[in-house]
């Protein structure tokens, strides 16, 4: 019989299974911040925001936040994820990938024009990736960006969140707080 206080091992299981694949297919990758920090710190930080600040107890939604770019970029391919981690995980990766194949103004472009046509699960997992993504390019920002770069980030990702919205109202507030704080400090940057 299993141990009262570990009532769900295998969701215990399936997250660490999802953080393992994902650790070792972004090994050798690093963020673009000075520091180079490991990659892998991007997807865990976005399925805490899911789970710590959304609320979100959804199995599948949590894996797909770790494993939600290792197709774009990483060797990884879908039928892979789908493999180790079921249709349902394979489903929300996709809809969050960008084609690479496309140049970077096309791609930006068509995360804004998907982004109200998202299921729920991957509008939630597109607004916590922004707000990941907009907390370390105003508290730890790439090497080398300037601040109209920085800013220009923000605008776009305001445009792909604005059609993500309704989907996890706690997200989206918190979402909003951490916008609100990066355009403060990249106006404080600018004086």
């Amino acid at each position: 019989m299993a141990h009262p206080s570990s009532a769900h091992p295998n969701v215990t299981t399936a997250l660490l299974e999802a953080l393992h694949f994902a650790a070792t297919k972004h090994s050798d990758q690093r963020r673009k911040d000075k520091e180079a920090s490991p990659y892998i710190n991007h997807p865990i930080r976005v399925a805490q925001l899911l789970a710590s600040e959304g609320g979100v107890t959804d199995l599948d939604l949590l894996r797909a936040a770790i494993l939600h770019d290792t197709v774009e970029d990483t060797e990884t391919t879908p039928e892979e994820i789908e493999r180790h981690f079921g249709p349902e995980v394979q489903r929300i990766v996709a809809e969050v990938t960008d084609d690479k194949s496309l140049p970077k103004g096309d791609r930006k472009r068509l995360q804004v024009e998907h982004a109200p046509h998202l299921s729920i699960q991957a509008k939630q997992l597109k607004i916590a990736d922004k707000t990941a993504n907009v907390q370390n390019i105003t508290t730890s920002p790439p090497d080398g960006w300037s601040l109209e770069r920085k800013r220009d980030y923000l605008d776009w990702a305001d445009q792909v969140v604005a059609g993500c919205r309704g989907s996890n109202p706690a997200l989206e507030a918190v979402y909003d707080q951490v916008m609100a704080e990066g355009r403060q400090a990249l106006a404080a940057t600018a004086h």
